[in-house]
This record gives structure tokens, sequence and C-alpha cells, in this order.
């Protein structure tokens, strides 16, 4: 997309760029969204406007509402942060934004009741920090590519395939890569076949992990230490999804390794890996959503991990493996288990981690070499050389 000077912004719009601005590559900080991640997209956005270049860069902030309203918001990275233990929310409008769907269009607009449709700003990329279902999961990523607009980070179908659980272990397993035993329990079989879902499940051994199939941050998850405990943990799980997936514990060390697109058709670069030390104050075992977001004193994050070099190097070449099995684009986040005998498990893929300062994605990063500012960068310098459309 070009840069063009946009015709003036309604009233509560971000003022029309000066001549100065106008030379930079503008930018799209699409957050929040209809998941229930919205607060962690929400955070992660003022995260990125605070470190993003702005001799480099023009940010133009867009909010999706948890309504699903698009709306202009403030670029004012500490109105978005974590406050008091608290997610900010994207506040509802009267003026709502429009994202282009002509090819070769690459204007925003501004609809406001009773005013004439007015250009907000050209879009060079949108860089989409949503989380979840409605963001994440290959949707907005499909709408993007309706207009042929650039973005940061993977195309529909990797997004889609590394939002389900049961599909991306599909594709692990047909890529041939290591993976633990599951189960998964589809829309209504747990309500019509429990005693089927069962005879699946109870192989499995204890601990379970039971996951909604299509959400992140370890929303719904539960840890079952008894069979009488399965039925709270899928319908938990249920709130999130009506399709659940259900792990077999994996006894081992929870290993994380950023990874990040090559340039130019090289092959992704692995950061050193990381390592979530869980306390014994977490509440529910595991490094689960309030831990990652809200409770500081429960966990320790320690990067780079402490394995041995050869272990480091194969938890590197099995997180690329995992990025490549699906078509990442951009970044992704790869979860594996080291267990006591060095043996490297796949968990999962996130196609969009957290990506707060404190994230985990970013400080593999800032580990290897490459501080959070330098990340920004590099992530819309791929979004911008890649092509658009079929690749």
């Amino acid at each position: 997309m070009s840069h063009r000077t946009p015709e003036p912004a309604s009233a509560g719009a971000s003022p029309a760029p000066t001549p100065d601005a106008a030379a930079k590559t503008r930018v799209v900080i699409l957050f929040g969204g209809r998941s229930g991640e919205h607060g962690i997209s929400v955070a992660t956005a003022g995260g990125v406007m605070s470190a993003i270049d702005r001799s480099k860069y023009e940010v133009v902030p867009i909010g999706i509402t948890p309504n699903g309203q698009w709306v202009v918001a403030a670029d004012e990275p500490e109105r978005w942060a974590i406050t008091d233990g608290k997610a900010a929310e994207v506040p509802a409008s009267a003026a709502e934004v429009v994202l282009p769907l002509t090819v070769g269009d690459a204007a925003l607009r501004v609809l406001e009741p009773g005013r004439v449709p007015s250009a907000l700003a050209d879009v060079d990329v949108v860089f989409p920090l949503l989380h979840g279902p409605y963001g994440e999961d290959g949707t907005v990523q499909g709408l993007l590519e309706l207009a042929d607009a650039r973005y940061v980070g993977s195309g529909v179908l990797a997004s889609a395939v590394g939002m389900d659980k049961h599909f991306m272990k599909m594709v692990f397993a047909g890529q041939g890569l290591p993976i633990g035993p599951y189960a998964v329990i589809k829309p209504g079989d747990w309500e019509r076949r429990r005693d089927v879902v069962l005879q699946t499940v109870e192989p499995l051994g204890l601990p379970l992990f039971v996951k909604p199939a299509r959400a992140g941050s370890s929303l719904g998850v539960s840890r079952v230490d008894s069979l009488d405990d399965l039925d709270a943990a899928v319908e938990e799980a249920h709130r999130h999804d009506p399709k659940v997936i259900v792990e077999a514990g994996i006894a081992g060390r929870e290993i994380e390794c950023a990874v990040l697109g090559g340039r130019g058709g090289e092959r992704p670069r692995a950061s050193l890996p990381g390592e979530i030390l869980v306390t014994d104050e977490t509440k529910n075992g595991f490094y689960d959503y309030e831990a990652k977001y809200f409770d500081e004193a429960a966990v320790e994050l320690s990067c780079p991990a402490d394995l041995p070099d050869h272990v480091i190097k194969e938890v590197q070449e099995i997180a690329v493996r995992t990025f490549e099995a699906v078509g990442a684009e951009g970044l992704a986040r790869v979860d594996v288990f080291v267990t006591p005998e060095d043996r490297v498990v796949v968990n999962e893929i996130n196609t969009m981690p957290g990506f707060t300062p404190f994230s985990m994605y970013p400080r593999m990063w800032d580990a290897s070499g490459l501080s959070y500012p330098e990340l920004i960068d590099e992530l819309i310098q791929l979004a911008l050389e890649r092509p658009t459309g079929l690749r």
C-alpha cells in the first residue's frame, strides 16, 4: 500500500498527519476484540504503543469493543495498561471505523450518525494484537486478506490451526512432531455419549488437563486429579467453547521458545528458551490465566532456561519445525515439555502470543539480543516484506 495523505478525519478521530508524518510507515494497532482475552489484548496494545519507534512509524490505534464495534482509540499507552489488577476495556463510540474491502483501497473510514463518511488514514500495515477467537483465529486475517492489506503475523490457515488445539495436534502428528496423548470431546458428546467419552478419556491416566479447544491464555483450563472432578472441568471448558480437548499430564518442565519469521526466504529464527517456574502460591497448581497476567507472585519466569546445550538446541529446532508445520508467519510462541529423560514434547503453538513488555515472547527475544522496540520493528518489516495474496 502506498502512503497517501488522507482527508481530514471526523471529530474524535486521530488528527490528519503532518508532512513529516506522511513520510512514515502508517501502522494500525488493532486491539481489544470479542474474546475472553479482550483485556490482555488491550494491555498488549498499550505496551506496543509505548515502545514503537515514533520516528519511523505513525500509529493509528483502532480498538474493537467486547461487542465487536470497531472504533478510533486513544493513542495513550498508559490508558490501556493493567492497573490494580484490572485490565482496561475498549469503550463503545458513536463513531465506527470501517476497513477497506476493495483491493487497492488503503483508506480507513469513520462513520458517524448524521455525518458524511470521512477518511481517517491510509494504511500501510496492520498489527493485529488480538488474542483468542474472533481475532487470532483467522477471522480478522481473512478480512485483511480481502483488501490485500499487509499485516503482522500468520495468515488465515495457520491462525485457524494455531487456535484449534484439536486440528493443531493433528497437524503436528502428521508432520512427525512429538506430542502427548489426548482426546477430543466434540460438541454435544458429553451430554449424549458420556460413556463413550469416558472410555476414551480414562486410558489417558491422571492427572488430566481439560481445555477449551479454541481459547488461549489458559482460559477455562482445569487440572483434574480425580475422574470425579472431570464433569466440573468439562463444564468449565464448555463456558468458553463447545469443543473440549483432554490432555494427559506429562511429567516434565514447561519450556517456551519464541520463533520469528526469517527474512528473505530464510528459515524462521528461534530465541533462547525460557521456563515458567510455578510457585506454591499458584491457586490451581499450574500456569493459569490469573498467574499469567494478574498474580506476579505466583510465577517466576526464567530465561534462558537452565537446560543442557544439546537440549536447548533440540527445543529450538522443534520450535522452528512446529512453526513451519502450521505454515506460521511473523511470530509464534511454541510451548513444549522437557521430560526428565530430556525428551522434548510439543504442547502447542500460539500464533499471537502475549506481547506486553513483560510477556515471555518479548522477554525471550530480549535475552537473545533483540530488544522490545527492535522486535516490534522487525515484525513490522517482516509484514511489509511479505507479498499479499496467495503465497
